[in-house]
């Protein structure tokens, strides 16, 4: 299982996302692309397996991926004070990979009908869609 952790901005989302798909144990290896290096290195530091930053990276390995994981934003172009570029965002969308975004209403994308939830709780949600694609127990209740 290869999962794709895509984050932008300080990597914050991503890093929370990498540490905790290790911790949960989870067997899938990680590679981790940030659109600046200071979000690459905060994933790193988190745990991925591997690293990357800029465009053609987010390009190259959404292709190969089988789930990409990271805040909404990655999904929409100039989003996230315009670090995600059209080719990024186009490459995403159009991976086959199972997408699990994390909905953060932030830089001028709104999205209704998402309970303001801590993004803690935002982080075990995505876990648990990435274990149940995955076909493992869910871990919430």
């Amino acid at each position: 299982m290869n999962i794709l952790v895509v984050d932008a901005q300080g990597g914050g989302i991503g890093k929370q996302l990498v540490s905790a798909i290790k911790k949960c144990g989870i067997e899938a290896e990680i590679t981790a692309v940030g659109t600046n290096s200071m979000a690459t290195t905060a994933m790193l530091k988190a745990g991925a397996d591997h690293a990357a930053t800029g465009e053609n990276p987010v390009v190259v390995c959404a292709a190969k991926a089988d789930i990409i994981m990271g805040p909404v934003g990655i999904v929409i172009a100039d989003s996230m004070y315009g670090e995600v570029t059209a080719k990024m965002a186009l490459a995403i969308s159009q991976s086959r990979a199972k997408r699990i975004l994390i909905p953060i209403n932030h830089c001028d994308n709104l999205i209704v009908g998402v309970n303001d939830l801590n993004i803690n709780r935002l982080i075990l949600e995505a876990l648990d869609q990435v274990e149940s694609y995955i076909g493992k127990n869910p871990i919430l209740p």
